[in-house]
């Protein structure tokens, strides 16, 4: 269904150049081009335009693949949708950092007017957003206020584990400070998934200084940030991590669900450097974690028409689980999982769930051999 090809090679032309004789670039719509860390990306960029035969290229850089082989680091990862069953438009944002919403909004939709709706096909939008411009929530909700009844699923763009520069790869160019939506029809029956591993606790703390354009929380119940929170986790504050992060996440509610506000680091010993939007005022639950495996299979148990698995599923999955995974020494299992679920994609710096922007979250759309009526996203 949808055609999959993987690289380990170091030089970017080779590294394309053994990519596309593993799919028929002759039968493919567009291309889903997921980069590892350290490939340069001027040289791919000339690769994919002179080895694609004129097939679109989109993507992004990632801060981990997930292959047929399950979790991966270092693979370029090209998946090919056929046109038998994909139709696609793509629409590039630039400069995010000085976007306006209304213009954000009146593009999408100018842009979803202008590609004709196939009877009986199912309509979706995949985004992929520079992982650090610190613009996701907004752009995210403003795409899926803007389409409406057409769902908005994708990933923050990523560079390993290292939070460096990440890039979205449209028209040819890899670019920071940038978005690419791709507003995707298809044939076959559809089903949005999206869920974490962790459960609230009676732990609850008030944003009560913050810096909302920074993603950056000053206090919490009126002492300093990363003190309260190291406090309320039961680790000294020079002993925070990524890992503690990571199993000690903070959580939202909204519209009765509990949703991640990862946190990307302590600057300063003080504060506490968020991954989505914080205000003033808001209320954060210390959430407790669940069996990360056990609700990753439980998670990707979806069905289809008579029952069926999905042939594939397109896979957004946080970083910050990996890194979870692998302090657990669970890269094993999960991988296993994802073969078994045939899940393909990436490590994402953060997940867009019908255009809510999460984090610490696996988001996913899997596709089915159509039978009958396309299923509603989820």
């Amino acid at each position: 269904m949808v055609g999959v090809a993987v690289s380990y090679a170091t030089d970017p032309d080779r590294a394309v150049a053994e990519a596309v004789t593993q799919i028929d670039l002759a039968a493919t719509c567009f291309l889903l081009v997921l980069v590892p860390e350290g490939l340069a990306l001027g040289p791919l960029s000339a690769a994919l335009s002179s080895r694609a035969q004129g097939v679109p290229a989109f993507g992004c850089t990632t801060a981990g693949q997930i292959t047929p082989s399950g979790y991966d680091s270092g693979a370029l990862l090209i998946l090919a949708f056929p046109r038998r069953h994909f139709r696609c438009a793509s629409l590039p944002f630039e400069s995010l950092s000085g976007m306006s919403i209304k213009a954000v909004a009146d593009e999408a939709r100018r842009h979803e007017a202008r590609f004709p709706h196939t009877a009986g096909w199912n309509r979706l939008a995949l985004v992929f957003v520079d992982g650090l411009s610190k613009r996701e929530d907004v752009l995210v909700s403003t795409l899926q206020t803007a389409l409406d009844s057409v769902p908005v699923f994708g990933g923050s763009a990523g560079n390993g584990l290292s939070f460096r520069e990440t890039h979205v790869l449209s028209d040819g160019v890899f670019r920071s400070d940038a978005a690419l939506m791709l507003l995707i029809e298809t044939d076959l029956d559809v089903a949005g998934i999206g869920f974490d591993h962790f459960l609230p606790t009676d732990t609850q703390m008030v944003v009560t200084a913050a810096i909302p354009e920074d993603r950056l929380v000053l206090e919490l119940n009126g002492a300093p940030a990363a003190q309260e929170y190291a406090r309320l986790v039961g680790c000294p504050v020079d002993r925070l991590s990524p890992r503690v992060f990571a199993e000690n996440p903070m959580l939202v509610r909204q519209n009765h669900a509990y949703h991640v506000r990862a946190v990307h680091g302590a600057p300063g010993g003080a504060a506490l450097s968020f991954l989505s939007a914080i205000d003033d005022g808001l209320i954060l639950t210390l959430g407790r974690g669940r069996d990360i495996v056990e609700t990753l299979d439980a998670g990707l148990d979806v069905r289809g028409a008579q029952g069926r698995a999905p042939d594939v599923v397109l896979g957004f999955d946080c970083v910050l689980r990996r890194l979870e995974i692998e302090h657990k020494h669970l890269s094993d299992p999960v991988s296993d999982v994802f073969r078994r679920r045939r899940v393909i994609g990436f490590n994402t710096y953060g997940e867009q769930h019908r255009g809510v922007h999460v984090n610490q979250t696996f988001v996913g759309v899997a596709f089915f051999e159509a039978e009958g009526r396309g299923r509603e996203l989820q």
